[in-house]
């Protein structure tokens, strides 16, 4: 019998841009409880919310002060109560993000582990000496710029961050910090969470020797000043994996097979690694290829197929497009190509996680230098790696502020909100929340959708194709996706289930920009 998530099409809240209940222009769970109709009649079965917990928000919630409680700005425990009582009543299961890495430095561990070096929790995170020099222990770098230490002057050592200096890394070689980080997740499971987006796994371990990164020779100015190194010392350390395999086995022990998600941004033969092993570690580690590969069907059919060669054996896949930290599908490939993309990820073998927004085809909006919030941009600006341009508020009708408050919004709604958002497009069959209807309604009626194999993925020219098969009876569904401005012959016969194109659609011609799921009879 699959298990829940195999089928399942996840849905990402940024809970500051969902649905502001109270008028302060901040999103909150009580925003989100009143919008969770949306995800039902769009087809999800899961819903992931970003962190609403105690936060001073140097970094959006991801420095997190209080892992068990929920910040005012979002609301109460008894609303996070009350919310997954409402989407467990309408079938949504409740994923939560758990940032097990670091924690804020307002944080009462840390606070305690700066006090004195001898404070009992001083182990509790990353401290060093100064090196020889009285500098930073060695080159390590930040992913926000900067160096990844940073000197308290009271006790005269260093710590070590990952991000920001607002966010020092717990030290997970601690048995006292897991079995701490560990409760954190029994809390929350208590509560009735179905599962978790583990945030920055990878970052969980250091180098015990501190050895410097070596040197990145293809970095260029203009990328990211964090890659002038090769993280061979800071990410992906061997004790990561043993770390997963010990959150795994609390999950395991509760019923209805709660869901791990890790996040880990690293090479498909790094990433497999990490469902573990005897498939003891993550159900799905997040498979962010799709965003970095070149939007061409040989690219991609050549991803699809090493990615699936690589999988250890009964692993489940997954896929992803987009999320709160990079680009949006339609600004990077533009609106017709996005239609493609969500047939593409609705329609590949694994399990799609969609970013709130992209179902309404959004583009990055433009954020003013006065008005940007991303510590990110501020701290290496010019550089286009602030996330705020993805991060702005759903538009919801052709109303003020777009239905989003009644105040005013924390980010500003992009120009075109009058047009695209939400109830427009629901009354539009052309519209792309019309399509990634059709296409998740097309996942639930055909099993070889939501849980068959995949074969015959190949590209010809600028139409790259695949089958999907029922896994019960056998049924054979072709997908194909024309990526190019030219009208392709298809050598196909059968009848069209869905076009991009919102038509029936022809098995035997691709139009431009369009792609097709036919069943060949």
């Amino acid at each position: 019998m699959p298990a829940w998530w195999q089928g399942a099409v996840i849905y990402q809240v940024w809970p500051r841009s969902f649905q502001d209940s109270d008028g302060d222009g901040i999103g909150d769970l009580r925003g989100i409880a009143s919008r969770l109709d949306h995800l039902v009649t769009l087809g999800a079965d899961a819903v992931w919310i970003s962190p609403f917990y105690p936060s001073p928000l140097a970094d959006f919630g991801y420095d997190v002060a209080d892992h068990c409680g929920v910040d005012p700005a979002f609301g109460t425990l008894a609303d996070f109560d009350a919310l997954v009582a409402a989407a467990h009543g309408r079938g949504l299961r409740v994923l939560l993000d758990y940032v097990p890495n670091h924690t804020a430095d307002t944080h009462p561990w840390f606070a305690a582990s700066r006090s004195t070096r001898d404070d009992p929790r001083r182990d509790w995170y990353v401290w060093r000496d100064p090196a020889p020099d009285g500098g930073p222990p060695n080159n390590w770098l930040s992913e926000f710029g900067g160096s990844a230490w940073t000197l308290d002057a009271a006790t005269g050592q260093y710590f070590y961050h990952a991000y920001l200096p607002q966010q020092p890394d717990l030290n997970w070689r601690n048995p006292a910090v897991q079995d701490a980080m560990l409760d954190v997740l029994r809390f929350w499971l208590d509560r009735g969470v179905d599962g978790f987006r583990v945030d920055a796994i990878h970052h969980l371990f250091e180098d015990t020797g501190l050895r410097d990164n070596p040197p990145d020779p293809d970095w260029q100015p203009g990328m990211s000043p964090a890659r002038r190194v090769i993280r061979a010392r800071t990410m992906d350390q061997p004790e990561v994996l043993s770390a997963v395999a010990a959150m795994r086995r609390v999950t395991d022990g509760y019923a209805n097979q709660r869901l791990l998600i890790g996040e880990a941004w690293l090479p498909i033969d790094r990433l497999v690694a990490y469902y573990g092993v005897d498939l003891g570690g993550f159900h799905l580690p997040f498979n962010f290829h799709l965003i970095t590969t070149p939007w061409s069907a040989a690219a991609i059919a050549d991803l699809v197929r090493r990615y699936e060669a690589a999988l250890p054996p009964g692993a489940w896949p997954n896929w992803v497009l987009g999320n709160h930290d990079r680009s949006r599908v339609a600004s990077r490939l533009g609106p017709q190509q996005a239609r493609l993309a969500a047939m593409l990820l609705l329609t590949l073998r694994g399990t799609p996680t969609l970013y709130q927004g992209e179902e309404l085809g959004l583009t990055d909006v433009p954020i003013p230098p006065a008005l940007v919030q991303d510590p990110w941009e501020k701290r290496v600006p010019g550089l286009g790696l602030g996330r705020d341009p993805v991060r702005t508020p759903l538009p919801w009708e052709d109303a003020p502020q777009a239905g989003f408050t009644t105040g005013k919004p924390w980010l500003p709604l992009g120009d075109d909100h009058a047009a695209m958002n939400a109830a427009a497009q629901a009354h539009d069959p052309a519209s792309m929340l019309s399509l990634y209807r059709a296409l998740l309604a097309l996942r639930r009626r055909e099993a070889a959708l939501a849980l068959g194999r995949i074969e015959s993925v190949a590209a010809e020219g600028e139409v790259l194709r695949y089958a999907r098969i029922d896994p019960g009876d056998g049924r054979r569904l072709l997908v194909a996706l024309n990526l190019g401005g030219a009208e392709q012959a298809l050598d196909a016969a059968g009848t069209p289930l869905l076009s991009t194109h919102g038509d029936f659609g022809n098995p035997h011609r691709l139009r431009p920009y369009e792609g097709l799921v036919i069943d060949p009879g």
